[in-house]
């Protein structure tokens, strides 16, 4: 299997991480979905990342689908996330919370980039948001791993998320101010699988 894409983008590491706790062997393709989309554009032509090429040739595209392909082949009953019932719905609700903050701070990382101006309401709300989603994740933490004695899908990306905004935001998320959501991140980051699947952000030029 070949993984596409830098593993500065929580979406990439959450799946580099899940191959490794899985222990899956992969290739890492280290594209940037901006300045290197034409290189997996036949894989996605969003070229967005990540993408997962099986070894049948077939692109899987966006995490979440991913993870539901590494779940399945891993088998359901291991699998990083309950199987069924409220246990289940808990962990989608925060995988949702922690990769819809992300997606946010993305698109709101490139109308910076990009737009002249912004109006200071569309700022305000994408700032706004951004907070709320990671109060949201602090509140959720209980000083363990929600998925049991090991992180699961949900623990993953949380952790993911927030390095991402604490380093590609730092003038707007210092982790500090989530002190639960910190010491999770603090106890991911210490595990081995985190600490093989890791960069630094480099912003697009």
């Amino acid at each position: 299997m070949q993984l596409i894409g830098q593993f500065d983008s929580p979406f990439v590491r959450r799946v580099g991480i899940a191959l490794t706790l899985y222990g899956m062997e992969f290739e890492h393709l280290p594209f940037s979905s901006f300045g290197e989309g034409d290189k997996f554009r036949s894989h996605n032509p969003l070229r967005r990342v990540p993408a997962l090429v099986l070894a049948s040739g077939e692109a899987l595209i966006d995490s979440a689908a991913i993870l539901d392909h590494l779940d399945e082949v891993h088998g359901r009953e291991r699998a990083l996330i309950p199987a069924a019932g409220p246990q289940r719905r808990a962990a989608l609700r925060r995988i949702a919370i922690a990769t819809g903050t992300a997606d946010k701070a993305v698109s709101y990382f490139y109308a910076r980039l990009f737009a002249p101006s912004l109006d200071p309401a569309f700022t305000a709300r994408c700032e706004d948001q951004i907070r709320a989603g990671l109060q949201e994740l602090d509140t959720a933490c209980s000083g363990g791993w929600w998925h049991g004695d090991s992180p699961g899908h949900d623990d993953v990306a949380a952790a993911c998320v927030a390095r991402f905004l604490s380093e590609a935001y730092a003038w707007l998320v210092d982790l500090a101010d989530y002190p639960a959501l910190a010491a999770h991140c603090t106890r991911a980051e210490a595990l081995p699988a985190f600490q093989t699947i890791n960069q630094p952000f480099v912003p697009p030029n």
